[in-house]
Parts: structure tokens; sequence; C-alpha cells
């Protein structure tokens, strides 16, 4: 799925890119430039970024 139409970025180059280390929108928008034309793909992708990273958080068990 088109994740940003203005510049072409599937949600699957921002999952691939999450995963080889981009953990914050900041290293993103640097690396495939989402969000940097109209900004529409922004809450999209702030989405796809906290979906993956949820699935490498550590949770600890507060006794």
């Amino acid at each position: 799925m088109y994740v940003c139409l203005c510049k072409g970025i599937t949600d699957s180059q921002l999952r691939e890119a999450i995963a080889n280390g981009g953990s914050e929108f900041k290293r993103l928008k640097q690396e495939l430039a989402v969000g940097t034309q109209c900004g529409k793909c922004v809450p999209v992708a702030m989405a796809i970024l906290a979906e993956e990273t949820a699935k490498t958080a550590l949770y600890y068990e507060v006794a």
C-alpha cells in the first residue's frame, strides 16, 4: 500500500527501513523523504512506526 503518494513510498519500504534501524521518524524522513512534501502521510507513517517498534519493545513486569 502506498503511504506517501508524493514520493511513492510504500508501507513495505517503511517497514524495511524501520527494521534496519530507523526507529525515529526523523531518520525515516531523512532516509526515505516521507512527509517532506504535503505531509498528509505523516499520521500513517507514524502509526506504522509505532506498530513496528512495539513488536520489538521490551516489557517489564512490575511486581
